[in-house]
């Protein structure tokens, strides 16, 4: 018989990881803060719990994706989590998952940050980070196998959500560099299809090409700089500011973008290459 799971929360991403359990045949039981959320999963096996308290109590391993950890802390509140593996798939901050570890401390605890929308849980190319008690993630990986690719992080609760956080706002940043540039084709009244299709997306593919040399430069002795220097890049950031505002198309995205590279070439950086922004945005951090 497979690990029994319980899984708090069935918004849409907690319905999801419920469903995943249940299609690798793990007994499922559920709870929700509004009873009846998410009826489809009674068709697949799923049994209900009136209160949290009854849900932990059902099974050894609780999947914890609520709204927010605010929310978590609260409705374990009380709960004994005596022997019980809690994995917390809620985002959070780095230190508000290291709180939360250290709240529930009557359980083993992993924390989680899921790299998938609702739909992809259970298919190839989702994955979940996770960091926290080394023993209850290889006792559970089987389980766990079954949401996602499971990649372990580290002891410490807080790294999962550092990577977590780390990845979106690579996928922010490439996707609001990408909605400025929907924005300036608009203006023109170009086709978003056809513009995307040919140019936007072969383009931002080739130039994502360039991070495993950015992150050789940040991990060992920095490299020639291969193509435009930042002096270069920064005095011609201008041209994509005015031209913007020329075509009535709102700056706001990119600005931040530009005065990141006048500080890079302020601070002596000028004849280096986009790696260097990595250390000044340290710099400007401590």
């Amino acid at each position: 018989m497979k690990t029994p799971v319980t899984v708090l929360g069935l918004g849409a991403m907690g319905t999801a990881l419920a469903r995943a359990f249940l299609s690798a045949g793990h007994p499922v039981t559920v709870w929700n803060r509004t009873p009846g959320r998410s009826p489809e999963l009674d068709a697949l096996g799923a049994g209900r719990a009136a209160s949290a308290a009854a849900a932990v109590a059902a099974s050894p391993l609780v999947v914890v994706c609520l709204l927010v950890d605010a929310t978590v802390r609260s409705t374990l509140d009380g709960v004994d989590l005596g022997g019980k593996t809690v994995v917390n798939l809620t985002n959070s901050t780095p230190e508000q998952a290291r709180e939360t570890a250290a709240l529930l401390g009557a359980a083993e605890y992993l924390d989680g940050g899921i790299m998938a929308v609702p739909a992809m849980i259970g298919g190839p190319a989702a994955f979940i980070f996770y960091s926290g008690s080394a023993a209850a993630f290889e006792q559970h990986r089987d389980a766990l196998e079954a949401l996602a690719r499971p990649e372990y992080v580290g002891a410490d609760p807080g790294l999962a959500a550092l990577y977590d956080i780390a990845l979106l706002t690579g996928m922010y940043g490439v996707f609001a560099g990408a909605t400025h540039a929907l924005a300036l084709a608009g203006s023109e009244q170009l086709a978003a299809g056809p513009f995307t299709e040919r140019f936007l997306l072969p383009w931002l593919t080739a130039m994502l090409t360039s991070l495993p040399r950015i992150a050789k430069d940040l991990d060992g002795p920095r490299s020639e700089t291969a193509g435009s220097n930042l002096a270069m890049q920064s005095a011609a950031y201008d041209n994509l500011i005015d031209t913007s505002v020329a075509q009535g198309i709102d700056p706001s995205l990119m600005e931040p973008m530009g005065e990141l590279l006048r500080k890079a070439v302020a601070a002596g950086y000028g004849d280096a290459d986009l790696a260097a922004l990595v250390g000044v945005l340290r710099t400007a951090a401590g």
